[in-house]
């Protein structure tokens, strides 16, 4: 039989496996959240330019 893997490649192993999910759903929130910032930028111009005026 093979030897036990040791305690880096475990946490090698474990990083790399926790990794993949944060990537793989991390990448759609962080451009709908930019997407969004993006869109609404103008009406928070628009308000921002209204308070100054008063």
């Amino acid at each position: 039989m093979g030897e036990e893997p040791g305690r880096a490649e475990l946490l090698l192993a474990f990083a790399l496996a926790a990794a993949v999910p944060v990537v793989v759903g991390g990448t759609p929130v962080v451009s709908l959240v930019g997407l969004t910032v993006w869109a609404t930028a103008p009406l928070r111009r628009r308000g921002r330019s209204r308070s100054t005026d008063a």
